[in-house]
């Protein structure tokens, strides 16, 4: 799996490791560097996502978890903030309900809201939500989303709509903060805020791209909470 890292380790910090959403990875870039101003931040891609190697074979949101937990004991001896976006989101739930590395989760625009979990639902808060999508960032997902192919891409949506983010959640023991879009069609404020401690940010279900800076204090207070 291929990570890139910002930022430089401070004393009595954890470190950052993000996942990204669907089969996309660049576009977190620069949230990732804002949380480098303050910590080191990793980017994880998943197994035959963005730029990472293929699998043996399609992945289900549990195996996902387990090579995010795999690469934790490989490369983070010390507790780990770990992060998601969209349906990283489900993928890093999963992965905090078993793994001793993780000392905080936060969710980013969590998905997968009962409301839209149907095909059809979901299919269509995606369009309304991709037509208020800024062309710049839907360039620099389409390279990716290309690489994926559309096979791919439905197996993950297939999995990730029916994957139920709050089952995982029940396991989870360290703190938990969930971050959404004020704008955000693909997860409602009310779902959310039964997952963790909710703050809002600017911006659509990819503020992270649009606004990279307003995540990083909710985030950096939630570092030094659990360094406590």
């Amino acid at each position: 799996m291929r990570s890139r890292t910002l930022g430089t380790p401070r004393p009595g910090v954890p470190e950052i490791v993000l996942v990204p959403g669907l089969a996309v990875a660049d576009y977190l870039l620069p949230g990732l560097a804002a949380w480098g101003e303050w910590t080191r931040a990793h980017l994880l891609e998943l197994p035959g996502q963005a730029g990472s190697g293929e699998p043996p074979y399609e992945l289900s949101v549990a195996e996902y978890s387990r090579a995010v937990t795999g690469w934790l004991a490989a490369h983070r001896p010390d507790p780990v903030i770990l992060a998601g976006h969209s349906s990283g989101t489900q993928v890093v739930a999963e992965a905090a309900a078993g793994a001793a590395e993780v000392a905080g989760l936060v969710l980013a625009g969590p998905m997968t809201d009962p409301a839209v979990r149907g095909r059809f639902p979901l299919a269509a808060r995606w369009a309304v939500e991709g037509l208020t999508q800024p062309p710049a960032l839907t360039a620099t997902q389409a390279t990716e989303w290309w690489r994926a192919g559309p096979r791919r891409l439905t197996h993950l949506v297939g999995i990730h709509r029916r994957h139920r983010i709050e089952d995982p959640l029940r396991r989870v023991t360290v703190p938990v903060l969930v971050l959404r879009g004020r704008r955000d069609r693909l997860c409602s404020a009310a779902w959310t805020r039964r997952l963790g401690r909710q703050v809002e940010m600017p911006g659509a279900h990819c503020f992270p791209w649009s606004h990279p800076h307003a995540w990083s204090e909710p985030v950096r207070q939630l570092a030094a909470l659990v360094s406590r």
